[in-house]
């Protein structure tokens, strides 16, 4: 597996949203991995495949573990995503998040079967980004559609890449949206 250098784990619960109490408190918890990128300084390498077979299952059972850890209860909802430092490729990061190897690890921890949703860039040390988070099991229940940001402050570094993983133990606080078939 690539080195990785930081884990940072956030959890984060809400209490009180829009003035009323949250009960039991909404909770999320996201799990940043800061890793070597494996292709850095190997100019342009035409097939990942190789270092995507090696280190995406090690990731993804790596943050799949802390993140539900983390969580403390069963996932409702979920994401995925990669920020890849200046010196890498937007594919570098795609590369180790769009495969089973590294998803199903989270799938199956999650006890899901829609898709991971995921967000990628290409930034430096400290970026945020927002990462989409889904039902794990019905991607049209709107009270689950919403974003988690996080950050870590020292990562990506220019060779590394962020992987990070996200899980929330329910929806949106307080949602009280109609459901999608409301509309059809």
């Amino acid at each position: 597996m690539s080195t990785v250098r930081a884990i940072h784990t956030i959890v984060d619960e809400t209490h009180i949203e829009g003035g009323k109490q949250v009960d039991p408190p909404a909770r999320i918890a996201v799990v940043l991995a800061a890793v070597e990128n494996p292709w850095a300084d190997k100019g342009f390498v035409q097939d990942l495949q190789p270092l995507i077979d090696e280190v995406a299952p090690q990731l993804g059972k790596l943050l799949s573990d802390r993140v539900v850890g983390a969580l403390g209860t069963p996932v409702e909802a979920y994401g995925k995503a990669a920020i890849v430092g200046l010196d890498g490729e937007i594919e570098h990061g795609s590369g180790l998040i769009h495969t089973l190897k590294f998803g199903n690890h989270f799938r199956d921890a999650a006890q899901a079967t829609t898709l991971l949703p995921a967000v990628e860039k290409r930034a430096a040390a400290g970026s945020t980004f927002d990462i989409p988070l889904k039902h794990v099991t019905d991607a049209t229940i709107r009270s689950h559609h919403q974003t988690v940001e996080a950050r870590m402050p020292d990562g990506p570094r220019a060779n590394e890449i962020v992987i990070g993983l996200a899980a929330a133990a329910q929806g949106r606080p307080q949602a009280r949206l109609a459901p999608l078939t409301s509309e059809q």
